[in-house]
């Protein structure tokens, strides 16, 4: 074989065997991962990428701890986002949300099995963490019709006879979505189904060094792409020609040309469709002077979610002073509600001291305070004190742990909504703000 030859094998051929963040240096790889692109991006901004090898089983020792810590046989993970968690592989990861043909056991030994679609199990071979490679876990009526309860009876007759190996005997599993089916299957095996969710949002509610390192990465490369996103808008929003789906299309093209994976929401919206807020993007043509507001909710680089939001002004003429105090008060409402944050405080003390919203701007504030975020939205929600649940979240902040930090403003009837969102680290002592996306300078009356 000749050097050239082995170069084009390379995804970046002037690096040896693997890059930057530990993985494989093969174009022909399975895994997927970052761009070219993306790694010089970061090296530009002095950014560290993730030892994936590390970030995996930091991930399959803390979950493996939380079930061997409640007692549990196992934990049985249907959840996309879940099975991404403990094994680090995808596959057709927004189809498989609605048709969910995967699954992973994880035992309270450690020793953990992937069922995938029959034709990849090849998809997680470059995790070792993932001992074995099976099918047979799509329970859902479309592909097995008629006889979905025969399927589930055989996939749980298979999880028990692994437990039994692994869990010497005990029938507690954790379990998180299980079809109706596979439900039902499970307890005709005996098991006494727990409570999944919880051991998943609470172990992935902290987050190890080498996440923490792919979330600046992922950070970096959405608001890369975030900037793409307003110089288009900016340019091309003056002729009235350019609807709200052109501009989200730039955010969509510019994640995935840094290896990021989809966006879960549409929402951006402009002019008075941000009013209510949660509008999500059409064919409406944006005019010149007119408020651009949105939520990226995107799941970028290594799987991570990037869950910011920004408002703009665009146009020749200064925005209404209505609206440059809206934006002024959400800027202090998410600014204020920062300084609470630090290790020990508990989520009922940041809903009792929230910031407070004018009266004009409550019945349309926004769903929640702020919000866990990791590989997407996740575990803890804080929410307004006039919607918090008393015993639903009693729980202190903890080092690791990153929130979004939400404001949506805008009175009943008014023909503009302001959205703005940081991702904030808990770290040691406090916190730090992982958001340097600047606020738009005509709206912050600047």
């Amino acid at each position: 074989m000749n050097e050239h030859y082995r170069d084009i094998r390379k995804i970046d051929p002037s690096r040896g065997a693997f890059l930057a963040d530990g993985s494989p240096n093969d174009k022909n790889r399975v895994e997927i991962g970052p761009t070219q692109l993306a790694f010089a991006e970061w090296e530009a901004a002095g950014l560290i990428p993730p030892n994936l090898e590390a970030m995996r089983k930091y991930r399959w020792e803390r979950l493996t701890q939380a079930i061997v810590q409640r007692g549990y046989a196992g934990i049985l993970l249907f959840d996309p986002l879940n099975i991404r968690y403990a094994t680090d592989s995808t596959n057709m990861q927004l189809w498989n949300t609605h048709n969910p043909f995967r699954a992973v056991l994880l035992c309270a030994d450690g020793y953990m099995v992937i069922w995938d679609y029959k034709n990849s199990p090849f998809l997680s071979e470059f995790n070792p963490l993932v001992r074995e490679q099976r099918s047979g876990a799509d329970l859902f009526y479309f592909d097995r019709g008629d006889k979905v309860d025969v399927a589930a009876d055989v996939f749980a007759n298979e999880v028990r006879l692994i437990l039994a190996e692994h869990a010497s005997g005990n029938k507690r599993l954790a379990v998180d979505k299980a079809m109706l089916h596979g439900y039902r299957a499970l307890e005709a095996q005996g098991f006494e189904i727990m409570e999944g969710e919880e051991v998943t949002e609470k172990t992935r509610a902290i987050k190890g060094p080498d996440e923490i390192r792919a979330m600046r990465c992922a950070n970096h490369a959405c608001e890369t792409a975030v900037k793409s996103m307003e110089d288009f808008a900016r340019l091309n929003v003056p002729f009235g020609t350019t609807s709200e789906d052109d501009i989200w299309a730039v955010l969509h093209a510019e994640n995935i040309r840094r290896g990021g994976e989809w966006i879960e929401t549409r929402l951006l919206a402009s002019g008075p469709r941000t009013n209510p807020w949660f509008q999500e993007c059409g064919p409406r043509l944006v005019q010149n002077n007119e408020i651009i507001a949105f939520d990226t909710d995107l799941i970028g680089s290594y799987g991570i979610c990037i869950d910011i939001s920004r408002t703009w002004w665009i146009g020749d003429q200064k925005p209404r002073a209505d609206m440059v105090y809206a934006m002024q008060h959400a800027h202090e409402h998410i600014m204020t509600n920062m300084e609470m944050l630090k290790p020990g405080v508990t989520i009922p003390e940041l809903s009792a001291n929230t910031h407070r919203l004018d009266d004009k701007f409550q019945a349309q504030k926004y769903g929640c305070l702020m919000h866990g975020v990791g590989l997407c939205d996740e575990w803890p929600l804080v929410a307004y004190p006039d919607h918090a649940v008393p015993g639903a979240f009693d729980y202190a902040l903890e080092p690791g742990m990153v929130l979004c930090v939400e404001a949506a403003v805008g009175e009943v009837g008014g023909d503009f909504s302001i959205k703005l969102e940081d991702q904030v680290l808990i770290t040691e002592d406090g916190y730090e703000n992982l958001t340097t996306y600047p606020f738009d300078d005509a709206l912050m009356g600047r």
